[in-house]
């Protein structure tokens, strides 16, 4: 009898113009933690979606589930089988209560009646959330619930459906550090249970503390599997990427020209107070703090979309209205959100669509009509400037990893000749190497006269790209520091306390903030 639960040997999948993956295997034990890693666009995706039914391998594909040939041709083939997975954008429904989330899916009506069978779906939803000792109204609308709790409902609706394998795609992109340790106790629970877990994140901590073993993908080619204690970090990561990638702190500016923006006493009621700051051209400010700090609500008012009470905004010493995300194009300010699958990307739409979006307006020609000969030239050109892969530009947003999903934001974003570029989260569930790809874009920039704001609650990001960072708490500005004073202990004094020197709590009375550590 195997040891494996899961074997997948000789998985290769062709697509038009590009081999997603080359003879890659995967071979998973019950109740272990499988951590599977890789940079963007490596196939990671490619295999979890052969796994799910959703794609079928090239021929010569070997995949064996419990012993047997999986079988699996569809995603009801995958499920009733047992395994589940859990995207990172998760596929529940809002409008729907958790009990019928749970039960989604199987069949729930009572055979002499064909009426729904409601007790039947709450005892299943209620044995399920029991087996997580998870308590939540199961006639509550999932949309109610905090996202570390939605996530907590996919795993419940896995249970529900006798899962054996469970596949977690980056679980803790948007949940807090308490959330996290929560997760991670579940997932020592599903493993005594003799569930396993296949485990995919770019956050190497996370996967060093949960996982049992590695299996590496690049370039869509297995590299190989390994046990979590013949590998540390720098081993890891050069296995990865095939070579060493350096995460260092930025040096600073070698030279800051003007100030071209600037902000002053920027205010809007239960998000953020009395915001004043300065950008200058060629420089890269860095803002960071806590979640719910107001550092995005900060960024949106200042593009438009989430428009302030109070306060003043000038561009080259010139005050200027923002009232609408167009006013803010024209002015020359771009802002890339921190959801690129819900804000920054059409997903269902080409990259050459994505890419000419914010300018369609400038490629008309006299009849008013598009030039597709100008819109394909502006997306070749950032599909080729930022290295894009696949460099396929009819291919749709949605199947590009997320890391080249990035690059085709900011190329949109570059697209609009921005003076001033503000970017949120900008390597949120992106590997190590495209996360250095993307920082020396952003210095690189600033090194052309761009002005850029970094927002981003990873401090080592911060320290690699900001030449000047300020810690927002409470929706005020609690610090400023210069980057050859910055360390990760001053940036979190400031985002816990409101001081640079430990122990010391600086009160904000305006946001009606109370004394101690914000939980």
């Amino acid at each position: 009898m195997t040891e494996y639960l899961l074997q997948m040997n000789h998985i290769s999948k062709t697509f038009p113009g590009v081999k997603a993956l080359d003879n890659v295997m995967l071979e998973v034990k019950p109740g272990e933690v499988h951590a599977l890693i890789g940079e963007n666009g490596a196939g990671k995706s490619t295999l979890i979606k052969i796994l799910a039914g959703i794609y079928a391998p090239d021929p010569g594909a070997e995949f064996y589930f419990e012993g047997k040939e999986a079988g699996i041709h569809k995603p009801i083939d995958a499920t009733l089988k047992g395994i589940s997975i859990i995207y990172q954008d998760l596929s529940l429904f809002p409008n729907l209560s958790v009990a019928e989330n749970i039960y989604m899916g199987r069949e729930s009506t009572s055979k002499s009646w064909k009426k729904i069978d409601w007790k039947k779906i709450e005892e299943t939803a209620e044995k399920a959330l029991k087996e997580l000792d998870v308590q939540v109204d199961l006639n509550m609308p999932v949309e109610k619930l905090s996202i570390a709790q939605q996530q907590l409902i996919e795993i419940a609706r896995a249970l529900a459906f006798d899962a054996k394998l469970i596949v977690m795609d980056e679980p803790t992109s948007s949940l807090s550090a308490g959330e996290v340790e929560k997760l991670y106790k579940v997932i020592n629970d599903l493993k005594r249970k003799g569930i396993a877990i296949i485990f995919v994140s770019h956050k190497l901590k996370e996967l060093f503390t949960v996982s049992d073993r590695f299996t590496v993908l690049r370039d869509g080619k297995f590299v190989g599997t390994y046990e979590t204690n013949d590998l540390d970090e720098d081993k890891l990561i050069t296995l990865m990427v095939g070579r060493q990638v350096l995460y260092e702190k930025n040096q600073g500016i070698i030279k800051a020209g003007n100030t071209i923006f600037e902000v002053k006493g920027l205010s809007k009621e239960g998000n953020f107070r009395d915001i004043s700051f300065e950008l200058k051209q060629g420089e890269v400010l860095g803002i960071t703090g806590l979640v719910g700090s107001g550092r995005t609500e900060l960024a949106q008012a200042i593009f438009g979309v989430n428009r302030p009470f109070t306060g003043e905004i000038k561009i080259n010493g010139e005050t200027v209205k923002v009232r609408s995300s167009e006013d803010a194009v024209k002015k020359g300010i771009a802002y890339i959100p921190e959801s690129r699958k819900t804000q920054g990307l059409i997903l269902q739409q080409s990259i050459i669509n994505n890419i000419s979006l914010p300018v369609l307006k400038t490629l008309r020609n006299a009849l008013g009509l598009i030039n597709r000969k100008k819109e394909t030239a502006l997306a070749d050109h950032y599909v080729e400037t930022l290295d894009v892969r696949p460099a396929l530009p009819k291919m749709e947003a949605g199947q590009l990893s997320g890391g080249n999903q990035q690059k085709v934001v900011i190329g949109k974003w570059l697209s609009t000749k921005p003076k001033i570029l503000i970017i949120d989260e900008p390597t949120n569930g992106i590997d190590i190497g495209a996360k250095t790809e993307i920082h020396k874009l952003l210095r690189k920039l600033a090194s052309e006269g761009m002005g850029v704001i970094v927002i981003s609650s990873e401090l080592p990001e911060v320290l690699a790209v900001s030449d000047r960072i300020l810690v927002m708490r409470h929706g005020k500005i609690a610090g400023e520091l210069s980057i050859n004073e910055a360390t990760q202990e001053n940036i979190m004094n400031y985002a816990l306390l409101g001081s640079k020197q430990t122990g010391v709590h600086r009160e904000n009375p305006d946001l009606g903030e109370e004394r101690g550590i914000p939980m």
